[in-house]
C-alpha cells in the first residue's frame, strides 16, 4: 500500500461483526484460562497481553500502523517523546559508556543528555551537524550509539542521514534518528540508512495537542553481534535468559526496550491517547503538505520584512538546507519557520502583537503558534549552547497550522507593525 492509505488502513484489521475503528481497552490486566498459558506469554513464545505496562490490544494496533509507515519491523509507544528518547539510548548505552549526539537538538533532548544521562555515568559527545570528523573521532573513541533529528528543533537544519549513516556503521554503531518534524509521509529514515527512528507522536503525528506520547521504532537491520552489543548477544537473566539478538532477529531493539526498560521504568501510553494517536495519524498524509504549504509561503513572506533579520526553513531555494530538504523530506520542509527580529525585545513585542496565530509551548499542531525559544524550551541553555544549537536571543519558532494561508500572513503583517 501507499502511505496514504497505510495512514488510514494499517495497525487493525477487524473480523466479521467487530469493531470498524481501533477499540479503547482500558484494562490493566487481561484474563487467562491457564497458568501455562500465561507462562509462555512470559516466556516470550506466546504473543499475546497480560498487562497494559508491557501490551495492550489497542497500544498494540497503533504501534503497528507506525511501524507500517516508518518502514520498520516493530515499534513500541511510550508515554512521551521524552521517554522514548531516554529508551533508545538506555537500550545501548550503559553507566561509563559514551555516545554522540548533533548540537543541533531540541533542548529538552539537549538537558536529557548533557546533564541526567550525566548524572548517570553516561557521557554524550556533541558535534556539529557538518563536522564529520569530529562524528569519526567520537566514534573512534569507543561511542555506543549516534543520535540526530531528521529536521532539528528549533535550528531546523537537515541532517545528512545517509553520510551520518555510513560513518556510524564504518563503526559498527547504530544510529538514531528522530523523525518528529518529518514525519514518515516527509521523509523515512531507514530508507537512508538509520537504525533506530523515534518521535515525539505528541506533535505532528497526533496533530491536534490532544494525546501525549512517543515511540520507537526498530529497523530491525543493524547486526547487534558484529557491533559487540552484549546486551543483545548475551542472555539477560533478567528476562529468563532470552537472547534478544537471536529469538527476536527482526525486531531485537524493540523487544528488549519493552520487556527489560519499560517493564522496570514504566514509561507506557495510555489506551485512551494511543486511541487519540492513531485517529490524528489517519490524516497525517493530508495535513503536512498543508503545513509545508503555509510554511513556505509564511517563510517567503517574512523574507520580504525589512524587519526581519533572516529567516530560516529548509524548503526555501535561498537555505542552506534546501538540497538536503529535496533529497530526504521531497522538498517540503514541514510546518516550523524560525526568524530572527533582532532582539528579545522586538520578539516579545511581536509574539504579544499577534491574533490568530497563539503563544503556545508547543509545535507541530493544527493551530498555529509561536515560541521564543530563548525563554522558553531552550531557557537552560547559555549563550554558547543556545548559538550551537541555532539560537539567538530574538529568535522566534513559527509553527505554521492547516489554516488558509491567507489568514495567517494577514496576522503575521499586523504584528510586524509593532516592531
Amino acid at each position: 500500500m501507499n502511505i496514504e492509505t497505510k495512514c488510514v488502513q494499517c495497525g487493525y484489521a477487524p473480523k466479521n461483526g467487530e469493531p470498524r475503528v481501533v477499540p479503547v481497552s482500558m484494562s490493566t490486566t487481561f484474563k487467562y484460562d491457564s497458568t501455562e498459558t500465561v507462562g509462555r506469554l512470559f516466556d516470550l513464545k506466546e504473543d499475546g497481553f497480560f498487562y497494559t505496562r508491557l501490551a495492550n490490544p489497542t497500544t498494540d494496533a497503533v504501534e503497528k500502523k507506525l511501524a507500517a509507515l516508518e518502514g520498520g519491523t516493530a515499534a513500541m509507544l511510550t508515554s512521551s517523546g521524552q521517554a522514548a528518547t531516554t529508551l533508545a539510548v538506555l537500550n545501548l548505552v550503559s553507566g561509563g559508556e559514551k555516545f554522540v549526539s548533533s548540537s543541533e537538538i531540541y533542548g529538552g533532548t539537549y538537558n536529557l543528555f548533557a546533564v541526567t544521562l550525566k548524572r548517570l555515568g553516561i557521557e554524550c559527545i556533541f558535534v556539529r551537524p557538518d563536522d564529520t570528523a569530529a562524528l569519526e573521532a567520537a566514534l573512534k573513541d569507543g561511542a555506543k550509539a549516534v543520535f540526530a533529528e531528521t529536521v532539528a528543533n528549533p535550528a531546523l537544519g537537515v541532517i545528512d542521514i545517509e553520510k551520518w549513516a555510513n560513518i556510524a556503521h564504518k563503526a559498527k554503531v547504530p544510529l538514531i534518528i528522530d523523525n518528529t518534524f518529518a514525519t514518515p509521509v516527509l521523509c523515512r529514515p531507514f530508507e537512508f540508512g538509520a537504525d533506530i527512528v523515534v518521535h515525539s507522536t505528541s506533535k505532528y503525528l497526533d496533530g491536534h495537542a490532544v494525546s501525549l506520547g512517543g515511540a520507537i521504532v526498530d529497523g530491525g537491520r543493524f547486526d547487534y553481534k558484529e557491533g559487540g552489543y552484549k546486551q543483545f548477544t548475551e542472555p539477560d537473566e533478567s528476562y529468563h535468559g532470552v537472547v534478544y539478538a537471536d529469538a527476536f532477529k527482526d525486531a531485537p531493539f524493540v523487544t528488549k526496550a519493552r520487556v527489560q526498560l519499560m517493564r522496570d521504568l514504566g514509561s507506557m501510553i495510555s489506551p485512551m491517547n494511543a486511541f487519540l494517536l492513531n485517529i490524528g495519524m489517519e490524516t497525517l498524509h493530508l495535513r503536512m503538505p498543508r503545513h509545508s504549504a503555509n510554511a513556505l509561503a509564511a517563510a517567503k513572506f517574512l523574507k520580504q520584512s525589512k524587519k526581519v533579520v533572516s529567516v530560516c526553513y529548509p524548503a526555501l531555494e535561498s537555505d542552506t538546507q534546501y538540497e538536503k530538504c529535496r533529497k530526504y523530506l521531497g522538498g517540503m520542509g514541514s510546518g516550523v519557520v524560525n526568524f530572527d527580529l533582532g532582539s528579545r525585545e522586538n520578539a516579545v513585542k511581536f509574539m504579544d502583537a499577534l491574533s490568530l496565530a497563539k503563544i503556545c509551548v508547543h509545535v507541530a499542531d493544527a493551530r498555529t503558534c509561536v515560541l521564543h525559544p530563548a525563554s522558553s524550551t531552550h531557557r537552560q541553555l547559555g549563550d554558547t549552547e543556545l548559538c550551537a544549537a541555532g539560537i539567538n536571543p530574538g529568535t522566534i519558532r513559527l509553527s505554521c497550522g492547516i489554516e488558509n494561508s491567507e489568514d495567517i500572513l494577514a496576522d503575521l503583517s499586523a504584528a510586524l507593525k509593532s516592531v
